[in-house]
């Protein structure tokens, strides 16, 4: 468990990054000042969040002595309401991994924190030397050469040709059918028929809006109607067909 050390004077934002970290796992120590912070930074946090604005020592000349004394052996993320640009980069160039602006926003913070630990868990520390690791000694390949056999590589199959169906046009009224969901509600299950009914007659009919009045025993003005509701338009070309079967009755 990551133990982070926050130094800040506000005793509000002091308990709410500590009920923040807690939460997300963290161990937390507090320190009001800059004069407990030097007695809590002996029991070598993982992370330091560290206040820049501060009543007895603000947070950059802090850092500056923790770096000259070797005692910064961790990662330090700075926080403050009103510094400056300058003030940040200052705090970048002693040894701080990140500047939060306050408010702090959750998600920046624990990504923040997140951040600083991972990149501090692979590099090493300050005075600390990684012993190099053994390499692994190299397999050789097994070459072929004589008096060995290789199995030699199957030939390709030739993959069968799937025949080609060919749909009709009864089978498109078919699947129209099928695709008639009986679980749906009388109404929309009833008009879903309809319109398969009413296509199959236009087809049958060739847009003959009389044939299929006729055909379906409805008035052409009410079919013209239902046809509609329906979402069935039989375009220009029927209307046109319409009117020379009127004008051949007539």
């Amino acid at each position: 468990m990551a133990v982070i050390l926050v130094v800040d004077d506000e005793v509000g934002i002091r308990e709410l990054l500590s009920e923040i970290l807690s939460d997300e796992g963290y161990s937390v120590l507090l320190a009001e000042n800059a004069g407990a912070a030097r007695i809590a930074i002996n029991n070598r946090p993982d992370l330091v969040l560290l206040d820049i604005w501060m009543p007895d020592n603000d947070g950059v000349s802090l850092l500056k002595e923790w770096s000259s004394t070797g005692k910064l052996t961790m990662p330090v993320i700075m926080m403050s309401g009103h510094a400056t640009l300058d003030t940040a980069i200052e705090a970048t160039k002693f040894g701080a991994v990140d500047f939060l602006e306050k408010p702090i926003a959750l998600s920046r913070l624990i990504s923040s924190v997140k951040a600083a630990l991972e990149k501090n868990s692979v590099e090493p520390k300050i005075g600390t030397n990684r012993a190099p690791q053994p390499r692994q000694p190299l397999q050789p390949r097994p070459q072929p050469g004589y008096g060995t056999y290789q199995q030699p590589r199957p030939e390709p199959q030739p993959q069968p040709v799937q025949p080609r169906i060919i749909e009709h046009k009864h089978d498109s009224l078919t699947s129209m059918m099928a695709a008639i969901n009986f679980n749906d509600p009388l109404r929309e299950a009833r008009d879903q028929f309809e319109r398969i009914y009413f296509m199959n007659l236009l087809r049958k009919e060739s847009n003959s809006m009389t044939k299929v009045a006729s055909a379906a025993g409805l008035e052409r003005t009410h079919l013209y109607r239902k046809l509609k509701q329906l979402g069935l338009d039989i375009g220009r070309a029927g209307r046109s067909k319409e009117r020379n079967d009127e004008f051949s009755e007539g």
